[in-house]
Parts: C-alpha cells; sequence; structure tokens
C-alpha cells in the first residue's frame, strides 16, 4: 500500500466506515458488543475514550488499520485497475482531508446503519434510544465534506441489506447499496459512478471463488484475517450461513497476515466456524486446521493467534483439535483464547425447524449435550465462548424457553459470557414472520434474560481482571475501565433484582417506569457524571 499523499483537491475514491468499527475495544472481544448500546447512557467523551478508542490515523487522515471489509474493497478496486493513488481510505472523523472537488465516490462499511441487528435492536427495545451505529452512520452522510461535494455515496458490509427500500435510500440520500459480496461486481459500479453514469440503487453481490478474492494491501483492524467464508449450515435466521462455504489458501491467507505483523497487529483469524477451515464437508478436517495454524504461527513476528468464531459441534466433532489448538496458540499461557459462538437455544425440537445444520453431524435431540460438553472441553482448553441465545424463534413455546433456561444453569461452572438477542427476521426468515420486540417478551422470557446476565455478571470479575492485564498496558486506563465496568455490573445485579422481587419478571412494566422516571436505574448524581 502506498502512502498516500497531501491532496486538497479530494481523492476520487474514498472508502470509510463508522466510528465504531475504527476501533480494536483494546483487544476485548466482549466490549466491541457496546456498539450496540444506546448513545446517551454513558456520555460520548466516556464511551469513545475508554470503551471504543479510535485507532491511529496518519497525517493525512487516514487510519493505520481499517475493518476488513473495507480493506478488502481497496484490493478489489485497485485489482480492477483504479490508481492506488486514487483509492482512499478514510477515518471518519477526518473525511475532510480527503473528500473535495475531485471526490466521485465516496464508499462505506457498514455492519448496522439502522440499528436494526439482533443485539443493537435488543439492547435499544429495553434501554430506549439510538444505537452508536446509526447515530456514526449518519454523522458521515452528514458530514460537511460530503453534502458540499456530494460524491456518489455507495454502502455495503452486513448490514446493507437494512437500506434496500428506495424510499430509506432517498430519505438518507445514499445512491446505492451493494447486497452481499463486493469483489466482482464492485469495479464496473464505481467505475460507472467515477464517470458520472447512472448507477443502480441496489447491486446484489454474487458469491465469488477463491482465487477471486483479492489479497489486502493495507493492515486490519484488530488484525482480522479471512480464512474461510460463507458457512452453509442453512440456519433460518441467519445470512452467512446461506453463503456457499469456501477456505482461502494458505499462502493467501500468509500474505495478509504479514501485511498485519508489519503494522503490529498479530493475527486474528476470521470465519464463521474456525474449526471448519479445511472441511468438505460439516466434519472437522483436524489435519487441515493444525496446518493452517502452524503455518501461521511459524511467520516470522507471530506471537499470539486469535479466532473470531467457532461452532460448539465443531467442538465436540473433534474435541482433541481444541487441546491441540491450544498448545500452538499458547491459550494456556495467554490463560485464555476467546470467540463468539451461537448456542441460540436449549430446546431441540427448535434446532430441528430452524436450524437443523447447526448441530451437525450431530442430531437436534443431541443439542443440549453437545452445548454442555462443548463448553467443558473449551473450560479445560481455556477457551472462553461468547455465546448467543435468540429469544423469539417462530413456534417457540413456554416449554422451548424453559429448556434453554435449564440449558444455562448447566453452563454456569463455566468461564463464558452469554448474549441473550431478540430475533430479527433476517436470511429465509426475512419478509415472512415478524421480528421479536419487547412487546412480545413474557416472564419466561425474561426469566431466561436475568440468568443469562447473572451468569455473565458471576464471571465479569475474573474475565475483566484477565483480559485488562492481558490487553490494557497503561495502568491508569486500566484502572479507570475497570472501576467503570464493575460500578455498571454492581448496578446491573440491582437492576436484576428489582426485576425479580418487585415486577417478577414483567420486563415492559420494569421498562416502562425506568423510561418515565417513576423508577431510577441510577442515582442522580452518577446519573449526571456518566452523561457529563
Amino acid at each position: 500500500m502506498s502512502m498516500a499523499r497531501d491532496n486538497n483537491g479530494g481523492y476520487s475514491i474514498v472508502l470509510t466506515a463508522d466510528r465504531t468499527l475504527m476501533s480494536e475495544y483494546g483487544g476485548g472481544i466482549f466490549l466491541g458488543f457496546s456498539a450496540c448500546v444506546p448513545k446517551g447512557l454513558i456520555s460520548d467523551r466516556l464511551y469513545f475514550s475508554l470503551f471504543c478508542p479510535s485507532v491511529d490515523v496518519n497525517e493525512y487522515g487516514s487510519p493505520i488499520v481499517a475493518p476488513c471489509g473495507t480493506r478488502k474493497i481497496e484490493a478489489a478496486l485497485i485489482d480492477y485497475g483504479f490508481d492506488e493513488e486514487d483509492v482512499f481510505v478514510a477515518h471518519p472523523d477526518h473525511l475532510e482531508k480527503a473528500i473535495g472537488p475531485r471526490t466521485k465516490v465516496l464508499g462505506i462499511t457498514e455492519n448496522d446503519p439502522l440499528g436494526m441487528g439482533p443485539a443493537t435492536s435488543t439492547f435499544t427495545q429495553i434501554f430506549g434510544g439510538e444505537a452508536y451505529m446509526a447515530v456514526k452512520f449518519r454523522e458521515i452522510l452528514n458530514h460537511p465534506a460530503v453534502r458540499r461535494f456530494k460524491p456518489k455515496i455507495i454502502v455495503g458490509g452486513p448490514g446493507a441489506w437494512q437500506l434496500e427500500a428506495p424510499d430509506i435510500r432517498s430519505k438518507l440520500g445514499v445512491d446505492c447499496v451493494v447486497v452481499g459480496e463486493g469483489e466482482r461486481v464492485v469495479g464496473p459500479l464505481f467505475e460507472k459512478a467515477v464517470r458520472g453514469d447512472r448507477i443502480p440503487g441496489v447491486v446484489y453481490g454474487e458469491v465469488v471463488d477463491v482465487d477471486e478474492i483479492p489479497v489486502i494491501r493495507g493492515p486490519t483492524v484488530s488484525g482480522i484475517v479471512e480464512i474461510a467464508r460463507g458457512c452453509g449450515r442453512g440456519c433460518a435466521f441467519c445470512t452467512p450461513t446461506m453463503l456457499r462455504y469456501r477456505c482461502l489458501p494458505i499462502d493467501h491467507i500468509l500474505k495478509e497476515v504479514k501485511v498485519n505483523l508489519k503494522a503490529g497487529r498479530q493475527p486474528l483469524l476470521h470465519a464463521e466456524d474456525v474449526l471448519r477451515y479445511g472441511a468438505k464437508g460439516v466434519k472437522v478436517n483436524p489435519t487441515a486446521v493444525i496446518k493452517l495454524f502452524k503455518a501461521v504461527k511459524g511467520c516470522e513476528g507471530v506471537k499470539s493467534i486469535s479466532i473470531s468464531h467457532f461452532a460448539l459441534s465443531s467442538v465436540m466433532d473433534a474435541p482433541e483439535l481444541v487441546e491441540e489448538l491450544t498448545a500452538i496458540t499458547g491459550a494456556e499461557e495467554n490463560r485464555w483464547m476467546s470467540g463468539q459462538t451461537g448456542i441460540e437455544t436449549g430446546s431441540p425440537r427448535l434446532i430441528s425447524m430452524h436450524m437443523a445444520g447447526k448441530c451437525r453431524p450431530f442430531r437436534p435431540e443431541d443439542w443440549p449435550r453437545v452445548v454442555v460438553e462443548a463448553f467443558e472441553t473449551l473450560s479445560e482448553n481455556h477457551w472462553v465462548p461468547c455465546a448467543t441465545l435468540i429469544m423469539g424463534l417462530p413456534g417457540e413455546t413456554e416449554v422451548d424457553v424453559e429448556l434453554t433456561i435449564s440449558l444455562i444453569e448447566e453452563l454456569r461452572p463455566f468461564k463464558s459470557l452469554i448474549v441473550p438477542l431478540f430475533l430479527v427476521a433476517m436470511g429465509r426468515l426475512r419478509n415472512r414472520v415478524k421480528s421479536f420486540t419487547l412487546d412480545d417478551v413474557t416472564p419466561k422470557h425474561c426469566e431466561l434474560l436475568v440468568k443469562c446476565w447473572e451468569h455473565n455478571l458471576e464471571w465479569l470479575p475474573i474475565l475483566l481482571k484477565e483480559w485488562s492485564e492481558m490487553a490494557i498496558k497503561n495502568r491508569v486506563l486500566r484502572y479507570g475501565l475497570t472501576r467503570i465496568l464493575m460500578y455498571g455490573a454492581k448496578r446491573v445485579r440491582e437492576v436484576l433484582q428489582i426485576c425479580k422481587r418487585d415486577y417478577h419478571y414483567d420486563l415492559q412494566a420494569m421498562v416502562r417506569d425506568f423510561k418515565s422516571g417513576r423508577r431510577a436505574v441510577l442515582p442522580l448524581p452518577v446519573r449526571l457524571l456518566l452523561r457529563a
């Protein structure tokens, strides 16, 4: 990647992402969820300095590291034939340094532009307000340089589907959204936009072969390196599961690892299920996974390897692989390794109805056992899962929720985080069922939510201490962040007790009282301090 030159006229193509994606969250995988929390719970100054500090920026306003999706589009455009000097990745807080009269296109990477994602909608419905992701996306669209020079605005990324409706795009001033994989379509699309030709409002990206996925030219946030794309397990509520599963060659992966190492970033291997690397179906291929991890560990400068996601069924399909990867990555020496995974439900019936592929090669009726034994295997090998649950799956009954509660209680001994989320009608469920909302929450759902957060709060002090000592070298910053999080945990415990004792799990009534001011969540002096 060439160094950006000073260009008062702006760059022909500017790529950016909202401010919540321009942070490495101190290396804490669970702190990334804070971007889904509504603006206003704490002051912006506190949030963006402690929870979501910005990545560094060079003198031209370009971030030292950028989201992986942005880097892929940058590489795809250059591979297509655009001059490297004309494709500029800009930090959203410094767009005025990049956008000028020469700027024809502004490409934006977005995870959740309208705050409609599962985590975002769960938090905003409970707490009220608007999520930071949505707020910061709109700030880009309304940036003075964007409004003045009026480049064509093209939005892509996991949340692009939220902008498909013409009235939404018109209201926001978005010219085009790219839904799906962008490598094959962005070149011709951006070429039209640069020439001033008419571009379509929606472009559906095609599933590309691995040889069409470019090698990134610039380093990524948290050193993320894509090792596989798609999933193919077919969960009805999910988008990645619908895409064909493909693994990138090891030499491609190592090139991207080296790009990140030059920027001082250790590799974080990303796939919907890292343990399925090299697999032909759902059966784990331990030889291929071990070969990959050893190759990455063998790169000069690699001291640690992190992962993004894994499937619990893959853990149980090859428990010995987890043990082997612990030895290769040094997870025991580094205290633990974390990754995101999905429990979704404790009901074999709902697994069979909506996500039968999730438990393969096991049967839906085996799912609760698979989850518990997988957590046990992970615990023994110093892996800390950050797991999701989905409330409100179509056809869910009180019995299904009770089964999930029972499962969560079985997981109490294992160091982990479990995040309950409201169903968002995505994937195959889109336009077929309605999303789950606060109005749909029953006392039994609320009991499940409380059980999950009691579990999290039990483990939070240990996780926070271990993570902060690993990730935050600045003692003052570590002390400040730890104190704030522990104070927040104390208050959440009090709210959970109020919900159980005073409201008997009537979440809607409690939320109404908090929002109306009839009951204060925090003492007035603390509320004023956090919003200062």
